[in-house]
């Protein structure tokens, strides 16, 4: 299992490839990559967002993503385990999460990814920060992302 929170962009052929180097128990890999988005769903507003800014609280945050990582796999037969959340600056079209799980086979690997996408929406601790051609906003937690959280 490895959790990373870092400023640097990440390659995530070379993640994927170092996930699952030398076990040949793994059949299936799953991995979600999220990128900055230049909208805000739900505002009533139209300003494109120029830039998204991550803080976080170091040390607090990975451990945090840690605890929801070894949950996943508690609740899944995992080979391996990576997530990785950039902080700061970011703008549209950077990657800002990697989360990859691996198992034997393709259904556990699926269902922990989504679950770990849905529970770092919620549960890591990460303020987020909008700037806007109107200038700077807080991005307040979404309904949606708490339902998605509490299906699981």
């Amino acid at each position: 299992m490895t959790v990373r929170v870092q400023a640097e962009d990440f390659d995530v052929g070379a993640e994927l490839a170092a996930l699952t180097r030398g076990n040949p128990r793994i059949g299936g890999l799953a991995c979600f990559v999220g990128l900055v988005r230049d909208l805000h769903p739900g505002a009533a507003d139209a300003a494109a967002v120029q830039a998204l800014t991550l803080e976080h609280y170091p040390g607090m945050t990975e451990r945090q993503i840690g605890a929801i990582a070894a949950e996943a796999k508690a609740r899944w037969p995992l080979e391996s385990v990576l997530v990785i959340h950039r902080h700061g600056r970011l703008e549209p079209g950077d990657r800002i999460v990697l989360v990859a799980c691996a198992s034997a086979h393709r259904d556990a690997a699926f269902a922990a990814c989504q679950f770990l996408m849905d529970w770092l929406k919620t549960r890591a601790p990460f303020w987020k920060r909008e700037e806007t051609v109107e200038g700077g906003r807080w991005v307040e937690a979404r309904a949606e992302d708490e339902a998605a959280a509490r299906k699981w």
